[in-house]
């Protein structure tokens, strides 16, 4: 009994489609960990934005106290 061409071409059809779904696996994988990485990234950055928009909040405020000091005084 031999394999007839219609047999084998099934086989390499079985095996191009593993093949590719091993590789589409691997890319979502993948997809999945930079998606991951850039939502780390993104919360990162909207902590420092966060502290440093509190840290001008800071000095605002000191510079309205030092305003209101300073017209006190003179005037």
């Amino acid at each position: 009994m031999s394999l007839s061409p219609k047999t084998g071409q099934g086989n390499k059809d079985r095996l191009s489609a593993e093949h590719d779904y091993e590789v589409n696996l691997k890319a979502e994988l993948e997809i999945i960990g930079l998606h991951e990485k850039i939502d780390s990234l993104r919360e990162k950055q909207w902590s420092e934005l966060i502290s440093i928009q509190q840290e001008q909040l800071r000095l605002l405020r000191q510079l309205l106290e030092d305003l209101k000091k300073n017209q006190r005084t003179t005037g």
